[in-house]
């Protein structure tokens, strides 16, 4: 069988609040991260990241987190997709430390990968209901950056 390609489809720019702690509950720290909107560009998407969304963070050890958000993209056309992204972010704890204190780090020492599931009623963008699609994250101290693949 043939290895899986990557395929680029667009690349988010996603502004975010500072971190809603909850604290440590007894499935890990709990964490929310209001996503204020961004810029969705790319070869096959392009939008807009409307405001309202989060990012739920679950910590289970200083240098791993489980990272499941929840948004819209809106498209100049006015399709709204509903997307749930599910992923981990994980790297040496110091570094996972400094992110959190809002400090820039070398995205190449993070490993932040998630799995985004889209869910829309645009016909014209149904597309995005029948693949599975690989993000590779940054998080940057007021921003998250997200380069969006389709497996192919």
């Amino acid at each position: 069988m043939p290895a899986p390609r990557l395929v680029p489809v667009f690349s988010i720019a996603a502004a975010v609040a500072p971190a809603v702690e909850v604290g440590v509950t007894p499935l890990g720290e709990r964490r929310l991260i209001p996503i204020l909107g961004g810029e969705v560009t790319g070869p096959r998407l392009t939008g807009t990241v409307l405001p309202g969304g989060t990012d739920y963070q679950s910590i289970r050890d200083a240098g791993l987190a489980d990272i499941h958000a929840r948004y819209v993209i809106e498209t100049p056309e006015g399709a709204r997709i509903y997307v749930e992204n599910t992923g981990i972010r994980r790297g040496p704890p110091d570094l996972i430390a400094r992110l959190r204190r809002g400090e820039s780090v070398d995205a190449s020492q993070i490993y932040f990968r998630t799995v985004p599931r889209f869910e829309t009623a645009s016909p014209d963008h149904l597309w995005l209901m029948r693949s599975i699609f690989v993000c590779i994250g940054t998080r940057l101290p007021d921003r998250v950056l997200l380069d969006v693949y389709e497996v192919d």
